[in-house]
């Protein structure tokens, strides 16, 4: 046991015109830094080992791919592993130091001191709270960007046939809101685009139809429609225009060889190719969602909601595991390494294994995107908890 144990306080923070540490902060601080360093290495390793790497061999050995490219490829999906391994390693990193510090008897030391178990998972809270920072910047501004690029890459290589874009049946809805005569909104079918075909620059085989106009509807028909950047609207070719009025008699046809209309961007970025779920941050997820919904495809819609609540919590997954380790490690009195990093996989495994089980639910309805996404967090919490309870008693 630390000599510096006998001098510790019992209010282990001071106020005397600067924020200080105590030497019990500073000691457990530095005794959790080395395991949780060892862990981000292990686990980023082992997850590259099993996600990336045999796939590159395989690349490599049966595609021909460049080992240059499959070296980029891998570099560029690292950074996605390391996130993964951020709260495995704070799990890792809480129980191995805990459990030694029970072992050592350390803990027993600063009980007879006064300093109650809440007091001494506190600089573990503080680290998971850290890392659960961290993790979050990376998952929004580095991994996304990292793992498009090494899409690119791996498809460039390649040369993948695989096309970047829906070719056929472009389905885009959109709708307005209106005022009934008792004042409540509603939401009504304002325009319905189809296309049969796109070749990656103009749509094929337009129709249209556009409830924009009170007792007035429009049927649009085209032989093919290119979107004008310059000028921000559809430049429409070979087609005829039907102006239908409310008792659905025709009230004028237009025919034309080239016509713009004034309608939205958003079928062209529905039929673009749209980036991964892990190949997009949160606020690229949220404008996708909402082209999403206004193309009508619940399932679509519905696991995007998921995977968007998957995004925020995972950060948080830190905060539970850090505790649920230093909770678990203050009631083990021997845990070498290898333990540790034996019960740290059994627990991450229940964690994904939770955590696919209840995405699967939100997706098909059963509970609530919010809880699919949040529900492994608040589970481990709740662990978390009860033993942190059952360890001060």
């Amino acid at each position: 046991m630390s000599a510096g144990f006998s001098k510790l306080p019992r209010l282990p923070f001071r106020w005397d015109g600067a924020f200080k540490l105590s030497v019990m902060d500073r000691y457990i601080a530095t005794e959790l830094i080395a395991p949780f360093l060892f862990g981000v290495g292990a686990f980023s390793s082992l997850g590259v080992s099993v996600g990336a790497l045999f796939e590159l061999i395989r690349r490599v050995t049966e595609s021909g791919l460049p080992l240059s490219i499959a070296f980029k490829v891998l570099l560029l999906q690292f950074p996605q592993f390391i996130v993964y391994s951020f709260p495995t390693s704070t799990l890792m990193a809480n129980l191995m130091t805990y459990s030694r510090l029970s072992s050592d008897s350390e803990l027993t030391a600063l009980k007879s001191c006064g300093v109650s178990v809440y007091r001494m998972v506190l600089p573990a809270l503080v680290l998971c709270t850290l890392v659960t920072g961290l993790t979050f910047v990376f998952n929004e501004s580095i991994v996304p960007a990292s793992n498009f690029r090494a899409t690119t890459t791996l498809s460039e290589a390649l040369k993948s046939d695989e096309p970047l874009f829906q070719e056929r049946n472009i389905l885009y809805q959109e709708f307005r809101n209106v005022e009934d005569e008792d004042g409540d909104r509603e939401e009504v079918l304002s325009r319905l685009f189809y296309a049969k075909e796109f070749n990656g620059q103009q749509m094929l085989g337009l129709t249209i139809l556009d409830f924009s106009q009170n007792g007035l509807d429009q049927i649009v028909s085209a032989r093919s429609a290119e979107w004008n950047s310059d000028q921000k609207t559809w430049d429409f070719s070979d087609g005829t225009i039907y102006v239908v009025s409310a008792d659905g008699s025709f009230r004028n046809i237009v025919t034309f060889e080239q016509q713009q209309l004034q309608l939205p961007r958003a079928p062209l970025d529905l039929a673009s190719r749209k980036r991964d779920y892990d190949e997009m941050n949160i606020a690229e997820s949220l404008d996708y969602l909402e082209t999403l919904r206004q193309s009508g495809s619940e399932s679509k819609i519905q696991k995007l909601r998921v995977r968007i609540q998957q995004k925020l919590a995972l950060p948080f997954v830190c905060i539970s595991f850090g505790l649920v380790g230093a909770a678990l490690g203050t009631r083990l009195n021997r845990t070498g390494r290898a333990t540790g990093f034996a019960i740290s996989l059994l627990m991450v495994f229940g964690y994904y294994l939770l955590t696919i089980l209840s995405g699967a639910f939100a997706q098909v309805g059963y509970i609530p995107p919010v809880l699919g996404g949040w529900l492994p967090n608040i589970f481990g919490l709740i662990i978390a908890i009860w033993l942190l309870i059952k360890s001060s008693q």
